[in-house]
C-alpha cells in the first residue's frame, strides 16, 4: 500500500472543512470542548461502523451505488442544508435549552456519518482505494476501521477545541459567526452536488 498517498488522503478529507468538524466547533461554541466529547467520540465510532461496512459490502456497494447515488446524495445535501438553516435561526436561548441536552450528542456523530455524503464517499474511496486491493483478512480491515475512527475522532476534537477556545470571542459576535458556519454548511452542500 502507498502509506503515504493513503495517510495524506486520510489527513486531508478527515481535517477539511466538512459536517463533522463544522459541527464539532459549533457544539464546542455553545457548549464547552468537554461537552462536546461524546459527539466526537460517536463521529469516531460512526467512522469505525461505516469504514467495517464499506470493507464487508465494498463489492455490493459498488454495484449498488449508481441506484443508490442520488437520493443519498439529495437526502445529505438536504439534511446539511436543513443544519445550516437551524444554525443561522438559533439564538443565545438555544444555548439554555441545549446546556442540559448533550447525551444525545454521541448517537447524534454516529448517525450523521450514515446520512454525511463526505464521510460515505470517503468510506467507499479509501476501503476500494488503499485497503481491499492490498489486504483481505478481517483483521486489517477491523485495524484500518479502529484507525480510521480514531482520526475521525481526532478532527473533531480539534475543530471542537477551536470552537471552545475562542468561545468568549464568538459568543460576543454569534450571529455573524452562525452564518458564516451556515454558509460554510450551504458550500459543502453544493461542493458535493457539483461533484455528484
Amino acid at each position: 500500500m502507498p502509506l503515504f498517498s493513503f495517510l495524506t488522503f486520510v489527513v486531508i478529507t478527515s481535517f477539511t472543512p466538512g459536517p463533522n468538524n463544522f459541527m464539532a466547533m459549533l457544539f464546542a461554541n455553545k457548549q464547552g470542548f468537554t461537552k462536546t466529547i461524546p459527539f466526537s467520540l460517536g463521529v469516531g465510532a460512526g467512522f469505525f461502523m461505516l469504514i467495517g461496512l464499506c470493507s464487508f459490502f465494498n463489492i455490493a456497494l459498488t454495484n449498488i451505488m449508481p441506484f443508490i447515488k442520488l437520493p443519498l446524495t439529495l437526502f445529505g445535501v438536504g439534511y446539511m442544508l436543513y443544519l445550516a438553516f437551524k444554525i443561522v435561526k438559533s439564538k443565545a436561548s438555544d444555548l439554555e435549552k441545549e446546556e442540559g441536552n448533550n447525551n444525545h450528542l454521541f448517537l447524534v456523530g454516529i448517525l450523521l456519518q450514515f446520512i454525511n455524503p463526505k464521510g460515505i464517499l470517503f468510506g467507499i474511496t479509501v476501503v476500494a482505494t488503499y485497503i481491499l486491493p492490498y489486504y483481505s483478512s478481517y483483521f486489517s480491515f477491523f485495524l484500518f476501521a479502529v484507525f480510521l475512527g480514531i482520526v475521525g475522532i481526532l478532527s473533531t476534537s480539534s475543530w471542537a477545541l477551536f470552537g471552545s477556545a475562542f468561545q468568549k470571542m464568538l459568543h460576543q459576535y454569534r450571529q455573524p459567526f452562525n452564518i458564516i458556519m451556515a454558509l460554510l454548511l450551504v458550500y459543502s452542500a453544493i461542493s458535493i452536488l457539483v461533484q455528484s
